[in-house]
């Protein structure tokens, strides 16, 4: 009897196993594919490119039409867009490592991911925020107090419900299962640190002035379908093993297209106050502010060896566009390593792509791979070259409303106006 239960229990337990790997055999890359050369994956040579195409076009109409449309609401509906996209990350990465067997053996063991992952959203975007938030309500003097005390035990309440999540992984520990529970434990941070890092930048740029998140997603989407047209018509030579499908021509082709496409945009977005005013708050009005030189038209006199048969001589352009050559070169150059690395990473799993949510594109992280390159790059660039370094009113004025009870803040203007009395005594 022994016997038989032993052997009916390895005959399910082979059945259960042959059933996962017919479900991931959909999805995965085949060993003599992975072992071909580039040449034979090249678009140039697909006998479904057409169909490819029109697909892969289809969802790109409906991306870039939802796009426009979230950034035409505003900034908040942008951050909703980033947390959205956030989620469908984390959703599509935390499962690359699931195993079914393991994951029936710990009920509920799912979940602590999600724990950690809205434990961090909380913390992330509570720093990003904050001030924001204390600038909506600073003229209700009870949504203060209340906000003021939520910003002021913020990090401990991110530090408890972290140690809460801590403390359930340790208890949730089973025999014969530690190794599978520390990697979820172990790769569940890793994508915390990758998903949150890039997002953080990104939803910082959004409230510096949607320009600054709009011309850099706009680049790389720029670069990623002009390599996909020169690669589809003029694709020769391989670029890179790791995406047999990339080739120099389509490399080439959109590093021009997409400086070229930088200059240009920057002018035309930049004239758009909804798109260069930064949001000091978290309110959904429009915004109206001095657009500062970077978004002043200026006039510049084209250099003297162009052909005389040339018919401008002088160019009304934005300071802007100078920097937007800056981000170009980057989304056409080093952005699309982001592609690589994750095609790499793709290739480490044996599967085509992180998951189908959006047709003839893959999952979520399959968009996403050169956009959190991109706006790490963006945010550096723009703290580094764009934003003045020096201490200005508007800062310290934002450290006294964060830091500083509204009592303490009435005792700082009274203070603020005995002292310019006095000045203005003695110099009469």
């Amino acid at each position: 009897m022994i016997k038989e239960n032993n052997g009916s229990s390895v005959q399910v337990t082979h059945s259960h196993a042959a059933r996962i790997r017919r479900r991931k055999a959909s999805n995965e890359v085949p060993a003599d594919a992975a072992g071909q050369t580039n040449g034979k994956h090249l678009l140039v040579n697909d006998q479904n490119k057409y169909r490819s195409m029109m697909i892969r076009a289809y969802s790109s109409v409906w991306m870039i039409g939802g796009f426009i449309f979230v950034v035409y609401m505003g900034h908040l509906y942008i951050w909703a867009m980033v947390v959205i996209i956030q989620i469908f990350m984390a959703k599509e990465l935390f499962g690359l490592l699931r195993k079914a067997n393991e994951d029936k053996r710990l009920p509920g063991f799912r979940h602590l991911n999600w724990h950690f992952f809205f434990t961090a959203m909380l913390f992330v975007y509570g720093r990003i925020l904050s001030q924001r938030l204390v600038n909506t309500v600073a003229t209700d003097k009870f949504l203060y107090k209340i906000v003021a005390n939520l910003i002021k035990y913020h990090m401990v309440t991110c530090y408890f419900l972290y140690i809460a999540g801590f403390v359930w992984f340790i208890l949730s520990l089973k025999k014969k299962m530690y190794k599978y529970q520390f990697g979820q434990y172990a790769w569940t941070h890793m994508i915390l640190i990758v998903v949150f890092t890039q997002s953080s930048f990104t939803v910082a740029n959004i409230f510096e002035g949607i320009f600054w998140f709009l011309l850099p997603a706009s680049l790389i989407v720029v670069n990623d379908i002009a390599a996909y047209i020169f690669g589809f018509f003029f694709g020769k030579t391989p670029l890179i093993k790791l995406s047999p499908k990339k080739t120099w021509e389509g490399f080439i082709g959109a590093s021009v297209t997409t400086i070229i496409s930088a200059f240009v945009l920057a002018n035309f977005l930049g004239r758009f106050q909804w798109l260069t005013c930064p949001r000091k708050d978290l309110s959904t009005g429009w915004l109206q502010c001095n657009p500062g030189p970077l978004f002043t038209p200026e006039n510049f006199t084209l250099p003297g060896w162009l052909p005389e048969w040339f018919p401008w001589k002088e160019m009304n352009v934005l300071p802007v566009q100078w920097h937007a050559l800056g981000l170009g070169l980057f989304a056409s150059i080093i952005a699309p390593f982001g592609g690589f690395f994750a095609s790499g990473f793709k290739r480490a799993f044996k599967i085509k792509d992180f998951g189908d949510s959006i047709p003839g594109h893959g999952g979520m992280t399959d968009r996403m791979d050169c956009q959190m390159v991109m706006a790490v790059f963006a945010y550096i660039y723009h703290q580094s070259f764009v934003v003045a370094q020096s201490v200005s009113v508007g800062m310290i004025f934002d450290q006294i409303v964060m830091n500083l009870s509204y009592e303490e803040q009435r005792a700082l203007y009274s203070s603020l106006g005995e002292i310019i009395q006095v000045r203005q005594l003695g110099e009469s």
